[in-house]
C-alpha cells in the first residue's frame, strides 16, 4: 500500500512538472517559445518567460489543433507540439521553399529594428533566420556567421530560398542578408523599408558578396 501511495504521489509530480502555463520560467519556456515560432505562432521574444503572448500562442495552438484552450501546456498540448514539429520537419525541399517564401513575403512592411528577432521588428538576419526557423531550419543569429554555413551558390545559379549577402559597411566581409525569390529579386529587412522586396539594382549588384544554400 505505501508502495503504491509512493508511486502516485510520484506520478502525480512528474504531470505536474511537466505542466506549463502563465508564471512559468526557465529553459523548459524557451524551448515552448522555440517550438511554437518554428509553427508560425508569435510569441514575442525567446525569453523564457510564459507571459501573455506566450499564452495568446498556445491558445491559437490549441484552437487549430482542436485541443482545450486554456493555455496551459499539459500532456496532451505536448504531445501535439511534437507531432506538429515533426511534421513540418519532413516537408520536401519544395515545399519549404514555398512555405518560406510565402512566409517571408507575409512580413512585408514589418518595421525595422536593431537587434530585432520577432514579427514586432526585424533586423536582417533576425528576419532570415525567423523565417528559416519557421521550416525548422536553424541558422545563426548575425549574417557574417549566417554565410558560414550552406554550400556557396553562383549567382547565375540562385534558386528561391537561397541567402543572398551584401556587404554595405566598409571594412566587413558581410553587413546584410536576404532571401533570394526568383526574377532577379530578393526579400529583406532595411533601415531604411524595413521588410520590402528589392531587385538587383547597381547598388545591390555592387555590394553583392555571394550566395548560399541552405537545404
Amino acid at each position: 500500500m505505501t508502495l503504491v501511495i509512493i508511486a502516485i504521489i510520484a506520478s502525480a509530480s512528474v504531470t505536474q512538472a511537466a505542466t506549463l502555463k502563465a508564471g512559468s520560467t526557465g529553459s523548459e519556456i524557451s524551448m515552448l517559445q522555440s517550438e511554437l515560432q518554428t509553427l508560425n505562432y508569435d510569441v514575442g521574444p525567446v525569453d523564457g518567460i510564459f507571459g501573455s503572448k506566450t499564452r495568446a500562442a498556445v491558445q491559437a495552438f490549441q484552437r487549430d489543433n482542436n485541443l482545450l484552450v486554456d493555455g496551459i501546456v499539459g500532456p496532451q498540448t505536448q504531445e501535439a507540439l511534437k507531432k506538429a514539429s515533426i511534421l513540418k520537419s519532413n516537408t520536401s525541399p519544395q515545399e519549404k521553399t514555398n512555405q518560406i517564401i510565402s512566409t517571408a513575403k507575409s512580413f512585408l512592411g514589418v518595421p525595422y529594428k536593431w537587434g530585432g528577432t520577432t514579427p514586432s521588428g526585424f533586423d536582417c538576419s533576425g528576419f532570415t533566420r525567423y523565417v528559416f526557423a519557421s521550416q525548422s531550419i536553424s541558422l545563426p543569429r548575425v549574417s557574417i556567421d549566417q554565410y558560414g554555413v550552406g554550400t556557396p551558390v553562383a549567382f547565375n545559379n540562385l534558386i528561391p530560398g537561397d541567402l543572398v549577402f551584401f556587404n554595405l559597411v566598409s571594412g566587413k566581409q558581410v553587413s546584410h542578408v536576404g532571401i533570394y525569390i526568383g526574377d532577379n529579386q530578393f526579400i529583406s529587412a532595411t533601415s531604411s523599408k524595413g521588410i520590402a522586396i528589392y531587385s538587383f539594382t547597381p547598388y545591390w549588384a555592387n555590394a553583392y558578396v555571394g550566395a548560399k544554400r541552405i537545404y
